[in-house]
């Protein structure tokens, strides 16, 4: 039983050194190819795919804020933002000033 471990041991040191030695191998022959493998990355998304998404959500974003903006900090209606007279309420008040201010 004993020699059966010593025997086990020495062919276990002996395929380390061997894997060692195939891999200093593998480094010597690529330093004398000079190349290098390069990983590949592959992208899952295209470029111009992920501009459109980033342009969709910078849009969607937008409106998500204003309706924050309009319907809990301003405390009106949050769909009220999308009104055509909500806009020109604003212009009006950003061209003339508040109303008390125009009296």
């Amino acid at each position: 039983m004993e020699n059966l471990d010593v025997q086990q041991s020495e062919t276990r040191q002996e395929r380390r050194q061997q894997k060692l030695k195939n891999d200093k191998e593998k480094v010597k022959g690529e330093k004398r190819s000079g190349k290098k493998k390069k990983k590949l990355r592959v992208k899952l998304i295209p470029i111009w795919l992920r501009i459109i998404i980033v342009f969709v959500l910078i849009v969607l974003f937008f409106f998500i804020g204003t309706m924050i903006g309009y319907g809990v900090i301003g405390e009106g209606e949050a769909f009220d933002v999308f009104k055509p007279s909500t806009w020109t309420h604003i212009t009006d008040i950003i061209d003339k000033g508040t109303p008390s201010e125009a009296e």
